[in-house]
């Protein structure tokens, strides 16, 4: 037995003690802090070797004068240092070395812009639910918006129209008419900016009469097969007026297969897919479809309407569906997949990162963008630094790819603006 508080006044750099075998410790080397043990010869002992015993055990830290140190409030405890080789708050210690082994980084590159297109006169009309976003006028408000945004870095936008009422059918055949909206603005796009990434949404809910992804019957099942033959000639007449990437949002089974078929058929082989391989029956799309008045519509004395998409949009309480999802997409052809909605999500952005080696986006969507606003309009939150943390967020969790709202907004405060 002996006292390690007394050892420690002794000025000896090596102390061997010999222990028996049957003696029992209460401590070991590591709390020794530079203790380890070796045999000792001739007996049936161990020797334990005790170094720079005044290392292990050290005194309290306290000022020259013995009372309050320099430099920290009074009352500060004073402690003995602990014996911690490693110390993570080390790497934190300036933003110079903070950036400098930051992991995920968020650059403009990452963001894809969506834009909502309306041809109802001549002015941008606010979204009420989204403020600072508008439906532009198709012309030269889309081109000076997308300028903009390539000014700051951004150079892929994803085109949404916004369809009269009195084109919309309950089959959706305005989705696939060479002269549509949609595809006079990939035109237009691709004229101006030939080297800008444009992507489409492939749906027909902003054509649709009743406001759902796919044709419904009377009996108010989403037609899964036969809307796909219209998706694959939406898919055709967007590839054909110059899109870089089709993006089917419908969820319904094959079409991922069936649009890329009809690419190749077609000769369009170059044009990528990106697919809404995992996108929730959400609450947070509602401001979206105040946008392009695309909700479902109220059902009639001979039509029954679903009210909602839950029957071919994923449930959001599942998780290992979506990786059923991310097979069949990749199987089928799909170049890139996304999540849907993105912040709630992260755990399955992540699990498509570890599935699959495809590139991986993710929607930071309407309601997201609204609820950040909101906050930031009543001063709960600093708009900057929100965005900031939850487009890294994305980042860290495994996205490629981020289509946001704040794409300008963001790529702004990137490049230092406030």
């Amino acid at each position: 037995k002996f006292n390690l508080v007394a050892l420690n006044s002794i000025a000896l750099k090596d102390l061997d003690i010999c222990l028996r075998y049957a003696a029992p410790t209460n401590m070991n080397a590591t709390q020794l802090g530079g203790v380890g043990r070796a045999p000792c010869t001739g007996c049936h002992r161990r020797r334990l070797v005790i170094r720079n015993i005044a290392e292990a055990i050290r005194p309290a830290v306290a000022s020259k004068n013995g009372n309050a140190r320099v430099g920290v409030p009074e009352g500060t405890p004073v402690v003995t240092p602990q014996d911690l080789p490693s110390r993570p708050r080390r790497n934190r210690r300036s933003e110079t070395f903070r950036s400098a082994i930051r992991e995920s980084i968020v650059s403009p590159a990452n963001f894809i812009l969506p834009i909502f297109i309306h041809e109802e006169g001549s002015n941008n009309i606010p979204i009420s639910s989204m403020p600072g976003i508008y439906r532009l006028a198709f012309g030269n408000n889309v081109i000076d918006y997308v300028a903009e945004a390539r000014s700051y870095g951004v150079n892929q936008v994803v085109v949404f129209p916004k369809t009269p009422d009195h084109l919309k059918t309950p089959t959706a055949e305005e989705a696939f008419n060479p002269n549509g909206l949609s595809q006079r603005t990939i035109r237009l796009l691709k004229d101006s900016f030939p080297d800008l990434e444009v992507y489409t949404d492939v749906a027909l809910d902003p054509y649709n009469s009743d406001g759902h992804d796919g044709i419904v019957s009377d009996a108010g099942v989403i037609l899964n097969d036969e809307t796909i033959e219209y998706l694959c000639r939406q898919a055709v007449s967007q590839a054909e007026a110059g899109a870089d990437v089709v993006s089917p949002s419908d969820m319904m089974d094959g079409r991922v297969g069936a649009i890329r078929r009809a690419l190749d058929r077609e000769g369009f082989t170059n044009v990528s897919i990106m697919s809404y391989t995992a996108k929730y029956a959400s609450a947070y799309y509602g401001p979206f479809r105040d946008a392009l008045a695309s909700a479902p519509k109220p059902g009639q004395a001979h039509r029954r309407i679903p009210p909602n998409k839950k029957t071919y949009q994923m449930d959001p309480a599942n998780y290992r569906e979506a990786v059923r999802e991310a097979k069949a997409d990749e199987a089928e052809g799909a170049d890139i997949m996304m999540v849907k909605p993105g912040m709630p999500y992260l755990d399955v952005v992540r699990l498509l990162r570890e599935t699959s080696p495809l590139p991986v986006a993710v929607y930071h969507v309407s309601g997201e963008y609204a609820m950040l606003k909101a906050a930031a309009e009543r001063g709960w939150l600093n708009e900057k630094d929100a965005v900031l943390e939850a487009m890294t967020s994305f980042r860290r969790a495994g996205a490629d790819l981020i289509l946001t709202y704040y794409g300008i907004e963001a790529s702004k405060w990137l490049a230092g603006e406030k």
